[in-house]
């Protein structure tokens, strides 16, 4: 697997960033990136930098294909986070076979915590997404998966399927809420 991002050529500087990741041969398999926020817990107050989203997308194949997204809730408090499951939304940027059905699961563990199916276009969650950068979905009677959750301390995995089994193109996001 290739990474098209040099760490030798890294600098620290606050703003948005892209990792993608091929296979050398144009092969077709599982891989899993893996981004960490080093700051030491003790030291994070209200306006340390950190990583506050994380999106993936990927071919979610036909069928029972599964696309995850990990992630940690560092701290001692509760974290509220959105968690959004998108496909025909994609369309809009161009982006062909996408899975029109998206289901999002939210574990911890092995536990099932939530799960999201067809999100309703509810105005207060519409209006958070913009608060913290995330694209505009459809309204009222959306295939896309929308949740918004308030979590403890831990670590969690959000999982996107294809309710129809047919397969495509998802993106998976989780965006964190102040």
């Amino acid at each position: 697997v290739q990474a098209l991002w040099d760490p030798e050529n890294y600098t620290s500087s606050l703003g948005s960033y892209t990792v993608q990741l091929r296979d050398n041969s144009e092969g077709i398999g599982t891989v899993l990136a893996e981004i960490y926020d080093a700051t030491p817990g003790g030291e994070i107050v209200e306006r340390t930098p950190r990583l506050v989203n994380l999106s993936a997308r990927a071919n979610v194949a036909a069928p029972s294909g599964i696309l995850i997204a990990g992630f940690v809730i560092g701290g001692t408090t509760p974290a509220t986070v959105l968690l959004r499951a998108v496909g025909p939304a994609l369309e809009a940027f161009g982006v062909t076979g996408v899975v029109a059905d998206p289901r999002l699961q939210l574990y911890r563990g092995t536990t099932l915590l939530s799960e999201s199916d067809d999100w309703d276009g509810e105005p207060q969650i519409a209006a958070l997404g913009s608060s913290v950068g995330a694209f505009p979905l459809p309204a009222g009677g959306s295939k896309e998966s929308v949740m918004l959750v308030t979590l403890p301390p831990g670590t969690y995995t959000a999982q996107v399927t294809d309710k129809d089994d047919l397969g495509g193109v998802a993106l998976i996001e989780v965006y964190e809420v102040r």
